[in-house]
């Protein structure tokens, strides 16, 4: 029995060894990808650096708007959202627009103001709704996130890991409205002016990748290349988190992971 025990052992000590193995090799500071249903850690590197994380929290963002009480009914831009840069839509001091609509395009092109509208609209400024952000991390189990602004702009202060991103988004995931959105590749935007224009979707991955159906991407210098993806195939739903990368490395790595976590999930 206990020579069997020993064999056994052994086996399973392989079988770690070739599942590490075989898991790809990524130039991203800190990964992690996780199983959207279960919540279950598939692969993970770094997964509790404290890094600045960029746009991807605009998936906070995101969740705090939409509990405002009137998401449908409209809002009006303030001066200072206009001055809001480098990436930005155009906004313009008077201008009215429908919060959900300015939702779906800040989620969709990852416009800046956008964010600082949406956040000074919810919060009264953005700095208050900031401290929301922070504290709703705190909910999500999130221990080694701060807030200090919508939009992900470098901020003293404020820090993720790819462990708390996934925590946050899973819970992003599974809200229909911000699902529903972040899988849109083209999306038309009527301005006040009556021009419409139509935004593209940050995410190369969309179109291009079976199954992908999400989520975020974010770029600062000091963040490098970021990305939340998310995968659905075969009845698994997947979702990978990639910080400090590179434009050439983000999507083909975002790419691997998502596959490789969708075989480690079909396998338990």
């Amino acid at each position: 029995m206990l020579e069997y025990l020993r064999h056994f052992a052994l086996f399973l000590a392989l079988v770690s060894s070739v599942q590490a193995a075989s898991a790809p090799s990524i130039y991203g500071r800190a990964a992690i990808v996780v199983d959207a249903d279960t919540g279950v850690v598939l692969y993970a590197k770094n997964a509790d650096e404290r890094r600045p994380v960029a746009s991807t929290q605009k998936l906070m963002t995101a969740l705090l708007v939409l509990e405002h009480p009137d998401i449908n009914g409209m809002l009006t831009v303030d001066r200072s959202d206009t001055l809001v840069a480098p990436a930005k839509i155009g906004l313009r001091t008077g201008e009215r627009y429908r919060r959900l609509d300015l939702l779906r395009a800040m989620l969709v092109k990852s416009s800046n103001d956008l964010a600082h509208c949406l956040a000074r609209d919810s919060a009264g400024s953005e700095a208050a709704f900031a401290v929301r952000m922070t504290q709703r991390a705190r909910r999500l189990g999130m221990v080694n996130s701060v807030f200090r602004n919508a939009s992900g702009l470098p901020a003293p202060g404020q820090y993720s890991t790819a462990r708390d991103m996934a925590r946050l988004a899973v819970t992003a995931y599974h809200n229909p409205t911000i699902r529903s959105i972040t899988h849109i590749q083209k999306l038309p935007f009527k301005f006040n002016s009556g021009r419409t224009i139509t935004l593209t979707n940050t995410n190369k991955l969309l179109g291009k990748l079976n199954g992908c159906n999400g989520m975020k991407t974010g770029y600062t210098n000091a963040a490098g290349r970021t990305l939340v993806s998310s995968m659905s195939r075969d009845g698994h739903n997947v979702i990978c988190i990639i910080l400090g990368s590179t434009t050439a490395r983000i999507f083909t790595d975002s790419q691997r992971l998502l596959e490789y976590g969708l075989t480690r999930s079909k396998s338990m």
